[in-house]
């Protein structure tokens, strides 16, 4: 409790002095080195010698989005990552749950375990491509940005790197998305699943299998994300440099 009232305070007395002396003025450090920024932290915290100061802060808080991004990517881009991972692994979407459970009563289990093999397939080759496009958000982010995660819950660098790369990364993503399914016959194994089930039902099923995969696994990765940065923030081991052993340690 503590904890939130001084970061709320520190927020606020920057915004004062931000409005103040503008941001030339905020960011602007003087002989010692520090900035008005960093002496509005330090005047709250009472640690102006040994505070943190607001490089340090967003330097951190940058690492932090990093290691989240990096490890995560690269657990969801091995293979198995999505398939043998039951909180990310992706299954057939809501409107063909019908189908699939009519498929497997009538024999048909494999051609659909293929079709969610293949997806999950899809997801990890285009995981691959998150990393670059995570590191290109996180090297944007400002001073605001950086005391809003701050303030934030658990996963609040998550949310801040889900908002600035989603459109980015389903761009990137639909047509590795779509390559990756063709490249492990999902395609096959969907239109397989969908031209029989459509031969003995009145309703007929078209659903989007690409759109559909990469939302699914930009949702997995973001899961993955959050839970590196979670273990940031609670467990010491995982604060693997310097900077944000310092940081998270206060």
């Amino acid at each position: 409790m503590k904890k939130s009232v001084l970061l709320i305070t520190i927020f606020t007395l920057s915004l004062s002095v931000l409005h103040a002396q503008g941001l030339k003025g905020l960011l602007k450090k003087d002989s010692t080195g520090k900035s008005g920024l960093d002496k509005a932290i330090g005047s709250v915290t009472g640690k102006s010698g040994s505070g943190l100061s607001t490089d340090e802060i967003v330097a951190g808080l940058k690492q932090a989005l990093e290691v989240g991004a990096t490890k995560g990517t690269e657990k969801l881009s091995l293979a198995d990552g999505f398939f043998k991972d039951a909180f990310v692994k992706i299954l057939m979407p809501e409107e063909a749950k019908k189908v699939e459970k009519t498929l497997r009563s009538v024999g048909m289990g494999k051609q659909v375990d293929n079709a969610i093999l293949s997806m999950n397939r899809a997801a990890e080759d285009a995981s691959k491509s998150a990393a670059p496009i995570f590191i290109n958000a996180i090297k944007q982010m400002s001073i605001s940005d950086a005391l809003g995660i701050l303030q934030g819950n658990d996963i609040a660098a998550t949310n801040y790197l889900k908002e600035k790369t989603t459109i980015a990364l389903t761009e990137a993503f639909r047509p590795i998305i779509e390559k990756s399914l063709e490249k492990v016959d999902a395609t096959k194994y969907w239109n397989t699943v969908f031209t029989t089930y459509n031969k003995f039902s009145n309703e007929k099923v078209n659903t989007d299998l690409v759109a559909y995969v990469t939302e699914r696994g930009l949702a997995g990765i973001f899961y993955k994300v959050g839970e590196e940065e979670k273990k940031i923030r609670k467990d010491p081991l995982a604060r693997t440099t310097d900077i944000l052993k310092k940081v998270f340690a206060n």
